[in-house]
Protein backbone atom coordinates (compact mmCIF):
# COMPACT_ATOMS: atom_id res chain seq x y z
CA UNK A 1 0.00 0.00 0.00
CA UNK A 2 2.74 2.66 0.93
CA UNK A 3 4.30 2.02 -2.16
CA UNK A 4 1.32 3.13 -4.22
CA UNK A 5 0.04 6.92 -5.21
CA UNK A 6 -3.19 7.16 -4.86
CA UNK A 7 -5.13 9.73 -7.50
CA UNK A 8 -8.33 10.99 -6.85
CA UNK A 9 -9.63 12.98 -9.92
CA UNK A 10 -12.92 15.18 -9.94
CA UNK A 11 -15.69 15.60 -11.88
CA UNK A 12 -14.83 19.47 -12.94
CA UNK A 13 -12.01 20.55 -14.11
CA UNK A 14 -9.82 21.67 -11.60
CA UNK A 15 -6.24 22.18 -10.35
CA UNK A 16 -3.60 19.49 -8.91
CA UNK A 17 -2.91 19.23 -5.18
CA UNK A 18 -0.39 16.56 -3.88
CA UNK A 19 -0.33 15.41 -0.03
CA UNK A 20 2.25 13.36 1.14
CA UNK A 21 2.40 11.61 4.58
CA UNK A 22 4.95 9.59 6.21
CA UNK A 23 8.09 11.49 4.63
CA UNK A 24 9.47 10.75 7.92
CA UNK A 25 8.36 7.34 8.97
CA UNK A 26 7.92 7.19 12.50
CA UNK A 27 5.86 10.47 12.54
CA UNK A 28 2.27 8.39 12.37
CA UNK A 29 -0.32 11.69 11.81
CA UNK A 30 -0.48 12.07 8.57
CA UNK A 31 -0.90 8.40 8.06
CA UNK A 32 -3.10 8.14 10.60
CA UNK A 33 -5.23 10.62 8.60
CA UNK A 34 -5.26 9.24 5.68
CA UNK A 35 -6.23 5.87 7.01
CA UNK A 36 -9.38 8.04 8.48
CA UNK A 37 -10.59 10.08 5.46
CA UNK A 38 -8.97 8.21 1.95
CA UNK A 39 -12.03 5.54 1.90
CA UNK A 40 -14.72 8.33 1.64
CA UNK A 41 -12.86 11.16 0.12
CA UNK A 42 -14.23 12.50 -2.73
CA UNK A 43 -13.52 15.38 -4.61
CA UNK A 44 -15.44 17.87 -6.81
CA UNK A 45 -12.67 19.68 -8.98
CA UNK A 46 -9.78 18.45 -10.16
CA UNK A 47 -6.99 16.15 -9.63
CA UNK A 48 -5.42 15.25 -5.93
CA UNK A 49 -2.33 12.68 -5.33
CA UNK A 50 -1.68 11.25 -2.13
CA UNK A 51 2.04 9.80 -1.65
CA UNK A 52 3.30 8.09 1.32
CA UNK A 53 7.25 9.73 1.22
CA UNK A 54 9.50 6.49 2.90
CA UNK A 55 7.06 3.34 2.66
CA UNK A 56 10.51 1.29 4.44
CA UNK A 57 10.60 3.89 6.85
CA UNK A 58 6.81 3.95 7.49
CA UNK A 59 7.03 0.57 7.50
CA UNK A 60 9.86 -0.03 10.07
CA UNK A 61 8.38 2.94 12.16
CA UNK A 62 11.72 4.92 11.95
CA UNK A 63 12.15 8.56 11.04
CA UNK A 64 14.16 7.45 8.00
CA UNK A 65 16.54 4.43 7.25
CA UNK A 66 19.86 5.30 5.13
CA UNK A 67 19.71 9.76 5.58
CA UNK A 68 16.59 12.32 6.07
CA UNK A 69 14.31 12.43 3.13
CA UNK A 70 13.95 15.34 4.07
CA UNK A 71 16.77 16.79 2.86
CA UNK A 72 17.03 14.76 -0.35
CA UNK A 73 15.47 17.44 -2.59
CA UNK A 74 18.55 19.33 -3.53
CA UNK A 75 20.44 19.44 -6.51
CA UNK A 76 22.52 15.95 -7.27
CA UNK A 77 25.74 18.10 -7.39
CA UNK A 78 25.40 19.08 -3.31
CA UNK A 79 24.17 15.64 -2.37
CA UNK A 80 27.23 13.39 -1.09
CA UNK A 81 28.21 9.95 -3.08
CA UNK A 82 26.71 8.03 0.47
CA UNK A 83 23.58 10.03 0.53
CA UNK A 84 22.95 9.59 -3.56
CA UNK A 85 23.44 5.60 -2.94
CA UNK A 86 20.90 6.01 -0.26
CA UNK A 87 17.45 4.49 -0.02
CA UNK A 88 15.87 7.38 0.29
CA UNK A 89 17.31 9.72 -2.30
CA UNK A 90 15.21 6.56 -4.74
CA UNK A 91 12.61 7.61 -2.48
CA UNK A 92 13.02 11.32 -3.58
CA UNK A 93 13.35 10.82 -7.22
CA UNK A 94 10.53 9.16 -7.62
CA UNK A 95 8.36 11.95 -5.44
CA UNK A 96 9.70 14.51 -7.75
CA UNK A 97 7.81 12.69 -10.63
CA UNK A 98 4.78 13.38 -8.48
CA UNK A 99 5.62 16.64 -7.18
CA UNK A 100 6.47 17.97 -10.78
CA UNK A 101 2.44 17.65 -11.66
CA UNK A 102 1.21 19.36 -9.11
CA UNK A 103 0.50 23.03 -8.66
CA UNK A 104 0.56 22.70 -4.83
CA UNK A 105 1.62 20.52 -1.95
CA UNK A 106 0.78 19.87 1.52
CA UNK A 107 3.17 17.77 3.65
CA UNK A 108 2.30 16.62 6.97
CA UNK A 109 4.61 15.93 9.89
CA UNK A 110 4.73 15.93 13.44
CA UNK A 111 7.45 17.02 16.09
CA UNK A 112 9.92 15.32 18.07
CA UNK A 113 10.41 18.08 20.43
CA UNK A 114 8.24 17.90 23.90
CA UNK A 115 6.84 20.97 25.75
CA UNK A 116 10.23 22.10 27.72
CA UNK A 117 9.09 24.40 30.80
CA UNK A 118 6.41 25.70 29.20
CA UNK A 119 3.73 22.57 28.72
CA UNK A 120 2.64 23.90 25.06
CA UNK A 121 3.86 21.69 22.48
CA UNK A 122 3.55 24.15 19.01
CA UNK A 123 1.57 23.53 15.83
CA UNK A 124 2.86 25.15 13.13
CA UNK A 125 2.15 25.95 9.25
CA UNK A 126 6.09 26.21 7.60
CA UNK A 127 6.07 28.37 4.24
CA UNK A 128 7.58 31.01 2.39
CA UNK A 129 5.27 34.18 1.14
CA UNK A 130 3.86 32.61 -1.79
CA UNK A 131 1.94 30.28 0.57
CA UNK A 132 -0.10 32.71 2.19
CA UNK A 133 -3.03 32.67 0.26
CA UNK A 134 -3.60 29.06 1.51
CA UNK A 135 -2.22 29.01 4.44
CA UNK A 136 -4.75 31.20 5.73
CA UNK A 137 -7.00 29.38 5.65
CA UNK A 138 -5.49 26.45 7.39
CA UNK A 139 -6.10 25.98 11.26
CA UNK A 140 -2.85 27.20 12.80
CA UNK A 141 -2.18 30.34 14.53
CA UNK A 142 1.41 30.09 13.94
CA UNK A 143 3.57 30.61 9.84
CA UNK A 144 7.71 30.22 10.17
CA UNK A 145 9.46 31.09 6.99
CA UNK A 146 13.14 30.86 5.78
CA UNK A 147 13.74 27.28 5.76
CA UNK A 148 14.10 27.24 2.38
CA UNK A 149 17.43 29.69 2.61
CA UNK A 150 19.07 27.75 6.10
CA UNK A 151 17.91 24.47 5.90
CA UNK A 152 17.25 23.60 2.45
CA UNK A 153 16.52 20.24 1.05
CA UNK A 154 12.48 19.67 1.44
CA UNK A 155 9.73 19.00 0.04
CA UNK A 156 7.87 22.01 0.71
CA UNK A 157 11.63 23.87 -1.32
CA UNK A 158 12.00 22.01 -4.34
CA UNK A 159 8.42 23.45 -4.82
CA UNK A 160 8.74 26.97 -4.17
CA UNK A 161 12.09 26.86 -6.35
CA UNK A 162 10.25 25.74 -9.32
CA UNK A 163 7.93 28.64 -8.54
CA UNK A 164 4.62 26.46 -6.80
CA UNK A 165 3.42 26.48 -3.86
CA UNK A 166 5.13 24.01 -0.93
CA UNK A 167 3.29 24.20 2.63
CA UNK A 168 4.78 21.73 5.56
CA UNK A 169 2.50 21.54 8.60
CA UNK A 170 3.73 20.62 12.32
CA UNK A 171 0.36 19.04 13.65
CA UNK A 172 2.01 18.53 17.18
CA UNK A 173 4.17 16.14 19.26
CA UNK A 174 4.56 12.63 17.64
CA UNK A 175 2.05 9.91 18.63
CA UNK A 176 -0.39 12.21 20.04
CA UNK A 177 -3.93 11.60 18.90
CA UNK A 178 -3.98 15.35 18.40
CA UNK A 179 -1.70 15.01 16.32
CA UNK A 180 -3.82 13.28 13.98
CA UNK A 181 -6.95 15.40 14.56
CA UNK A 182 -4.61 18.48 13.32
CA UNK A 183 -3.42 16.79 10.84
CA UNK A 184 -7.28 15.58 9.56
CA UNK A 185 -8.46 18.92 9.92
CA UNK A 186 -5.32 20.74 8.02
CA UNK A 187 -6.07 18.44 5.26
CA UNK A 188 -9.80 19.30 5.02
CA UNK A 189 -9.16 22.97 5.01
CA UNK A 190 -6.33 22.41 2.36
CA UNK A 191 -9.01 20.75 0.19
CA UNK A 192 -11.67 23.40 0.66
CA UNK A 193 -8.80 26.03 0.01
CA UNK A 194 -7.90 24.36 -3.48
CA UNK A 195 -11.42 24.39 -4.51
CA UNK A 196 -11.85 20.60 -4.87
CA UNK A 197 -14.37 19.63 -2.46
CA UNK A 198 -17.39 22.57 -1.63
CA UNK A 199 -16.81 24.36 1.94
CA UNK A 200 -16.70 27.63 3.56
CA UNK A 201 -13.19 29.29 3.85
CA UNK A 202 -12.15 30.76 7.23
CA UNK A 203 -9.07 33.23 7.99
CA UNK A 204 -7.09 32.50 10.84
CA UNK A 205 -5.03 35.03 12.44
CA UNK A 206 -1.42 34.17 12.30
CA UNK A 207 1.52 35.27 13.84
CA UNK A 208 4.59 34.69 11.87
CA UNK A 209 8.87 34.02 12.52
CA UNK A 210 11.56 34.43 10.63
CA UNK A 211 13.90 31.66 10.81
CA UNK A 212 17.11 33.33 10.65
CA UNK A 213 19.99 31.04 11.24
CA UNK A 214 20.54 27.00 11.67
CA UNK A 215 23.17 26.18 14.28
CA UNK A 216 25.35 22.91 13.06
CA UNK A 217 27.54 21.35 15.24
CA UNK A 218 31.53 21.45 15.28
CA UNK A 219 31.94 18.77 17.74
CA UNK A 220 28.75 17.04 19.91
CA UNK A 221 26.07 19.34 21.29
CA UNK A 222 24.32 19.45 24.35
CA UNK A 223 21.60 22.09 24.93
CA UNK A 224 21.44 23.74 28.77
CA UNK A 225 18.46 22.31 29.36
CA UNK A 226 15.34 20.73 27.26
CA UNK A 227 13.80 23.76 25.01
CA UNK A 228 10.15 24.30 23.66
CA UNK A 229 9.54 24.59 19.90
CA UNK A 230 9.65 28.76 19.84
CA UNK A 231 10.92 29.26 23.43
CA UNK A 232 12.15 32.91 23.75
CA UNK A 233 15.62 33.56 24.61
CA UNK A 234 17.59 36.53 24.87
CA UNK A 235 21.01 38.08 23.58
CA UNK A 236 23.75 36.10 25.07
CA UNK A 237 21.81 33.56 26.61
CA UNK A 238 23.65 30.05 27.21
CA UNK A 239 21.99 27.68 24.72
CA UNK A 240 24.54 25.00 25.51
CA UNK A 241 28.10 23.43 24.76
CA UNK A 242 29.54 22.02 21.45
CA UNK A 243 32.39 20.28 23.01
CA UNK A 244 34.32 22.75 24.82
CA UNK A 245 32.90 25.64 23.02
CA UNK A 246 29.92 27.79 24.50
CA UNK A 247 27.01 28.51 22.19
CA UNK A 248 25.03 31.43 22.85
CA UNK A 249 22.31 33.04 21.40
CA UNK A 250 23.28 35.52 18.90
CA UNK A 251 20.44 38.09 20.07
CA UNK A 252 16.76 38.34 21.38
CA UNK A 253 14.63 35.86 19.47
CA UNK A 254 13.28 31.66 19.81
CA UNK A 255 14.76 28.83 19.61
CA UNK A 256 13.45 25.84 16.87
CA UNK A 257 14.30 22.00 17.06
CA UNK A 258 16.97 21.71 19.80
CA UNK A 259 18.62 18.46 20.29
CA UNK A 260 21.42 16.42 21.58
CA UNK A 261 23.41 16.04 18.67
CA UNK A 262 26.77 13.42 19.11
CA UNK A 263 28.67 14.35 15.90
CA UNK A 264 30.07 17.42 13.93
CA UNK A 265 28.02 18.57 10.98
CA UNK A 266 24.62 17.86 12.22
CA UNK A 267 21.93 19.71 12.75
CA UNK A 268 21.53 21.11 16.43
CA UNK A 269 19.03 23.78 16.46
CA UNK A 270 16.78 27.21 14.27
CA UNK A 271 17.18 30.22 15.72
CA UNK A 272 14.73 32.93 14.45
CA UNK A 273 12.44 35.74 15.41
CA UNK A 274 8.65 37.48 15.28
CA UNK A 275 8.09 39.62 12.99
CA UNK A 276 4.50 39.62 13.47
CA UNK A 277 2.23 38.72 17.06
CA UNK A 278 -1.67 37.29 17.39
Amino acid sequence: MYEDVIEILGNEKGGTSIILVGVHGNERCGLEAMDTLLPNLKIQKGRMLVAYGNPKAIKQNVRFTDVNLNRMFKPDETLSKKEKASYEYACAQFLKTYLDQAEVLLDIHESLTPAGDRSIIEKFIIGEEQVKNIAQYLPLSLMVSGFDQVQPGGTDTYMNQMGKIGICVECGYFNDAASTRTAEECINAFLVARGHVPGELQKNPQAHIQITYMYTTKNNFVPTKRFGDFEEVISGQIIGKDGSDVVSAQSDGVILFARDRKQANEEAFLFGHYTKKV
